[in-house]
């Protein structure tokens, strides 16, 4: 249990509201300890505290020491990189005091989404990459006490294990982004954290809804391979002037399945005459730990940027990497009118919220077609 810093004397709720939601919270995880957690809330000890490298928050589970993690998981992509240090620019005024990333998406911030990706990928070590003003990404995947307390005293039992399961999701861990230099040092700045392992990059803008279909199938595909698998998907030729660009060689992937192929190339935002197909970079990546060799010799380019898709474009001199082209499931919640449409559709498919705003759709577009 979350016990917060100070003595009980200095706690705004006191002794009696502590123990009470110790004992709330033995039953409802069950959990044998029972009798250490109001003994550590009623002794006024220090807070227990998650161990691990930089600000850790989550799961207080067994810790692997580093000879036994070593062995047992140099080879499995259970680390995720997220970075989350932008100042959300597209978004303002929305964003000029909250992150871009805690924005609701109906009823959860963008970032849950994208954690929880991670999560039903089988990756349980997640590392975001945070910048200036971006706190209360940190505090939602944390304990709130009062909160927790007023949820149990008025019998919201769902709400209380729904809210208490946000600290239990992982283990997350945070570290800063001095300065925002591009997607390629947010890249650069887990590397202390990744050490020798591969993992997965997340991009918070881009939301997945596909039950972790596509990245699992990532993470499959570095292990038969292993090599770097980035995420590919089709657009529409005027749009690819956004993205980095895939290029195959000629290779024409199947129209209507997902498909690994084998990258020949990679140009940055390349003109529509000048892009060597329609396969764009999206936001998901799994690479081995040989892309921060890369990010070391990659160049800044403009505004000292240092750039996640010239770093990739160095590792094809030395190695294989693979994309895994996509068809469906992606919004770029960085653009407004893909926020707005994932908001609906993600309501949509919500039982409880599905059929009144479907009716609620449909007559709203009856009534302006008789204008």
């Amino acid at each position: 249990m979350w016990i917060p810093r100070g003595r009980v004397g200095e706690w705004p709720f006191g002794r009696q509201a502590v123990l009470a939601l110790a004992r709330v919270d033995c039953q409802c995880t069950g959990d044998p300890r029972a009798s250490l957690k109001l003994a550590t809330a009623a002794g006024c000890a220090r807070p227990l505290r998650q161990t691990g490298s930089l600000r850790a928050h989550g799961t207080r589970r067994k810790r692997l020491m580093p000879l036994e993690r070593s062995c047992e998981m140099t080879n499995q992509v259970r680390t995720a990189v997220i970075p989350a240090a932008g100042l959300g620019t597209r978004f303002l005024p929305a964003t000029k005091a909250q992150p871009k990333e805690m924005l609701p998406v109906v009823d959860k911030p963008a970032i849950q989404y994208v954690v929880e990706e991670a999560v039903r990928a089988g990756i349980d070590d997640i590392l975001i990459i945070t910048g200036r003003n971006k706190r209360s990404i940190e505090d939602h995947f944390d304990r709130q006490f009062e909160l927790e307390y007023f949820l149990a005293e008025r019998g919201k039992d769902e709400l209380l294990h729904e809210i208490r399961d946000l600290a239990e999701l992982a283990d997350i861990h945070y570290v800063r982004q001095g300065e925002p230099l591009g997607l390629g040092h947010a890249v650069s700045v887990a590397r202390k954290h990744v050490g020798d392992r591969p993992f997965a990059v997340l991009l918070a803008d881009d939301l997945m809804v596909d039950d972790s279909k596509v990245l699992n199938a990532m993470i499959d595909s570095y292990m038969n391979h292993g090599s770097s698998i980035v995420a590919l998907r089709d657009v529409p030729p005027a749009d690819i002037s956004s993205y980095g660009c895939a290029d195959l060689g000629g290779v024409v992937p199947s129209p209507d399945a997902d498909e690994l192929v084998l990258l020949r190339g990679l140009v940055e935002k390349p003109a529509p005459e000048d892009a060597p197909s329609s396969l764009a970079v999206m936001g998901r990546y799994v690479f081995g730990p040989e892309i921060f060799d890369a990010l070391d010799h990659v160049k800044p380019g403009f505004g000292g940027e240092i750039q996640l898709t010239d770093a990739i474009a160095l590792l094809l001199e030395s190695s294989s990497v693979y994309g895994y082209v996509f068809r469906e499931g992606r919004y770029d919640i960085g653009s407004k009118l893909d926020y707005l449409r994932a908001t609906v559709e993600l309501a949509l498919a919500r039982d409880d919220l599905g059929p009144d705003f479907e009716a609620f759709l449909i007559d709203l577009m009856a009534r302006r077609a008789q204008r």
